[in-house]
């Protein structure tokens, strides 16, 4: 497995979030994390992309033990965050987003790889993030964790608030992504997108993995569904 998770827990102050989660992931795989609010996920991404640090458990990147590891060192390591909101710079243009991003030159995704994945950006590029849409604004984020050469792309919501049409872009880059050999973990609450992203669902309920299998299998478990996301379809 190219990502283990054993036992991870981690919280905010004294409130106790992630109850010892297991988690695997290979090279190359997708995985969507579905859930209702409030159960973990996003805690669960922060605390794998080292925004908050676990207070028990293990993280293992290819074998390496990185657990507890700052932000910039998992960066270097080849784990890169699309964050839930975006969070761009809105005083920087495209280019300068990506110039700050880019490690070993951009040799897997250099910058115009990334405008062929989102050609609204390439049109765009000399433009402030604070100038651009909400929907540009998510492929900038997206593009900004591309520039990294990543192996490791955690992504939370990253259809929070877009255009449906955006959001078939979105989708449409994410397949990409996973075709280009990217190892993906999706929170996603568009059942749509994460259903379609992904090879395999995992549900967390209360701090804790309950639930994983193949995709396909879970779109025909409309009582599972019921049960952990409280939707029928």
């Amino acid at each position: 497995m190219f990502l283990e998770v054993r036992e991870l827990s981690a919280g905010y102050g004294q409130g106790r979030v992630l109850h010892g989660v297991d988690l695997d992931l290979p090279a190359g795989g997708a995985l969507t994390l579905l859930g209702r609010n409030g159960v973990g996920k996003t805690t669960l991404v922060s605390t794998l992309a080292g925004l908050l640090p676990p207070t028990g458990g293990r993280v293992l990147l290819d074998g390496q033990d990185v657990t507890g590891w700052q932000p910039h060192r998992l960066a270097r390591a080849g784990v890169a965050l699309v964050p839930q909101g975006r969070r761009v710079w809105p005083a920087l243009t495209v280019q300068e987003h990506f110039a700050l991003a880019t490690r070993h030159g951009g040799r897997i995704w250099p910058q115009e790889r990334v405008f062929q994945l989102f050609p609204r950006l390439g049109q765009r590029r000399r433009h402030f993030a604070g100038q651009l849409s909400g929907g540009e604004q998510q492929m900038l984020a997206i593009g900004r964790a591309l520039a990294t050469d990543p192996q490791v792309v955690l992504m939370d919501e990253p259809s929070e608030g877009l255009a449906p049409v955006v959001v078939d872009h979105v989708a449409d880059a994410l397949r990409a992504m996973v075709q280009a050999g990217l190892t993906l973990l999706l929170v996603e609450h568009d059942l749509h997108l994460a259903l379609d992203a992904a090879q395999e669902v995992a549900v967390m309920v209360r701090g804790r993995i309950a639930h994983r299998c193949p995709t396909a299998e879970f779109r025909q478990d409309l009582p599972t569904m019921q049960k952990l996301l409280g939707v029928a379809a």
